[in-house]
């Protein structure tokens, strides 16, 4: 599924599901709630911090996802075409970035 779909289908299932989008600053506040979620699984798995017992069963995908349905729902209440603004944002980087990384002495 392309990004344009995706917002598509979050759209309809806002329209079918939900009553309304929330509104922006809640829906801003509700990302960061969910990219904090990604951050607990990242750094109690993958990071120095143990990981709690209540914590294992946690799904990194599904949290992804979260992150991903409410970045698409402030898309499509600021009227963001994602699909367009990431595929400008890609070429962008790859003129810019082209060489960069390789020439990256730390990456090497």
């Amino acid at each position: 599924m392309d990004i344009a779909n995706a917002q598509k289908e979050v759209d309809n299932w806002i329209k079918e599901h939900g009553v309304r989008y929330f509104n922006e600053l809640t829906n801003m506040a509700q990302l960061t709630e969910e990219v904090g979620e990604v951050a607990r699984i990242i750094a109690r798995r993958y990071g120095e911090q143990s990981e709690k017992e209540s914590d294992k069963d946690k799904d990194l995908g599904e949290e992804l996802a979260d992150v991903l349905f409410v970045l698409l729902c402030l898309a499509n209440q600021t009227g963001t075409d994602l699909q367009e603004a990431f595929d400008k944002r890609m070429n962008k980087k790859a003129k810019r970035d082209h060489d960069r990384h390789h020439n990256n002495e730390k990456l090497k």
